[in-house]
Order: structure tokens, then sequence, then C-alpha cells
């Protein structure tokens, strides 16, 4: 990679965690907290991946995507790791494109695809350089991702946000988390800085970064609000015929003339999704 992302620390360590557990379900306990914050000595695979499934068809339900076309639809899922939402993804849709930086997180990704999904319809893409896939233009009905974009930096994200508009087709959609400012965020937006900096460190770096609360200060590698996710759009060649914008009903956003508001239970107060059609 060109640039330092020291944000990705906890997650290529977490890949050569994973690639010296034994079975899926011992990755699942050393390294599960990743990708879902669940922690504790009896979870496996199988309850894992039954977290993603109750999550990604509430979102879909939420979101007014899931229409009798799945089975026929191809979505790109843009931070897969190791498969907790793919699984469900590959029963759902003719094809998944489990899309990550991390090529042994994508190669457990498949053995749980080959476990509680259907693998025939699963393809990967390593994204090597942390900001592009390697998808060809309007491959994808859907472009999805969930708690990803938050964790690279803040250029790799909106490079992100690119890519996913141009792998979707005429009439598809991209339906994609951000994490925004809150007031917290005086706090724990320089207590991130710093453990990202100590992540360099040769040997307290690794060390911290397979510890759980170390890694949810650091990975934080950005805030994006809709106004800057906005601006971006508006220089893309790519446009969009509707967009919407779901947020926690706990959490006030003004009324904006770019995008409907909806609110989605579902949505973390610090959280927002945009839901957009592309023309």
């Amino acid at each position: 990679m060109s640039r330092r992302r020291p944000q990705l620390v906890p997650w290529r360590t977490a890949g050569r965690v994973s690639e010296g557990q034994k079975s899926a379900d011992d990755v699942v306990r050393e390294i599960g907290w990743v990708f879902n914050n669940e922690t504790g000595e009896t979870l496996d695979l199988a309850e894992f991946t039954n977290t993603g499934d109750h999550e990604i068809f509430a979102y879909l339900e939420a979101f007014q995507l899931r229409t009798d076309d799945l089975p026929k639809q191809t979505i790109v899922e843009i931070g897969s790791g190791i498969g907790r939402m793919t699984a469900g993804f590959s029963r759902a849709f003719a094809q998944v494109i489990a899309c990550d930086l991390d090529a042994a997180f994508l190669e457990r990704c498949r053995q749980t695809v080959a476990q509680f999904g259907e693998v025939s319809r699963l393809r990967t893409c390593h994204v090597a350089d942390g900001r592009t896939l390697a998808i060809s233009d309007g491959e994808a009905d859907i472009a999805f991702s969930y708690i990803t974009l938050q964790h690279c930096q803040h250029d790799d994200a909106l490079s992100l946000v690119t890519e996913a508009a141009r792998v979707t087709k005429p009439g598809g959609h991209i339906a994609l988390n951000f994490r925004t400012w809150q007031p917290i965020d005086l706090a724990l937006w320089p207590l991130g800085k710093l453990m990202r900096a100590m992540w360099r460190l040769p040997r307290v770096g690794p060390w911290l970064a397979r510890r759980r609360l170390a890694s949810r200060l650091g990975w934080q590698a950005n805030r994006l609000s809709p106004d800057e996710v906005s601006r971006h759009l508006a220089d893309l060649p790519y446009k969009f015929a509707t967009r919407v914008i779901y947020h926690s009903p706990h959490r006030r956003l003004k009324a904006r003339n770019d995008a409907e508001l909806r609110t989605f239970e579902g949505v973390n107060r610090s959280h927002w999704w945009l839901i957009a059609e592309r023309s």
C-alpha cells in the first residue's frame, strides 16, 4: 500500500490471528468482536451468522430493498469481514460479491458461506489498496456497506462511496452506513488519534490491536456528515434519481432539499444511512 493507514492495524492483526485458528468457531471467539462487538467463550459461527441474518433482512425491509427480485439480483458487500452478513446475502441474492481489504478474512468468509450460505453464489474481491473495487461498472443491483466506511481513512471512505456508485447499475441502489459527529467525539476523536499513533509502535502496536477497548477507540478513523457526502456525490459523474437518509428517531436532522429524511429504530444514534437509486 502506498500510504500508511494505522486505522487498519486491528483488521490486519485480526486477519493474521484468524489464519492461526483451527476452526471457524475459534475465529469467532478470538476476533468476532471486531465485526459485531460480541464477546464470550461460548460464541460459535452459527450464532455469529445468525446475528447477521437478523440485521440484513431488517435493513433491507426498512430501506424498501427487499423485493421479489432479490433472487435475480447481485449485491456488492463492501466490508464483508469473515462473512457474518455474507452468508445471509448469499441465500437471498443470485450473487454476492464480498469485498474486504484482508485476504485472510475473505478466505474465512468463503468458509462461512460454504457452511451457512450458498457458496456457489459467492465471489470475492480483495480491496488491496483500501479504496477501489476490482468490479466492473454497473455489475450490482445493490452496493451495501455497514459499519465499514467509518473505519477507513477519510479520503478512502469517499473513494469507496464513488466505487459503490460506479459498480451499481442504473435503477440499482447504494445502501451505505456512515458515522457522524456527536458531542462525545470531543473526547473520543483525540483519543482515537493517540491510539492510532501508538499502533505504529513495533512492539506495543500489535498487542494493542488485539485489545477490544483500544481497537474501538482507534479504528473509527473518520466522521462523515450528510452534508459532506452530499457534496461528494454532487461531483461524481454518476447521478441519482432518489436519495433517502435514514437516521435514529432519537436524533434530529434538519430538513434537506437533496434527500428525504426518514427514521428507523435500528439506526444507531451516531450513525446514518444513505439509500440512493442510480439514474
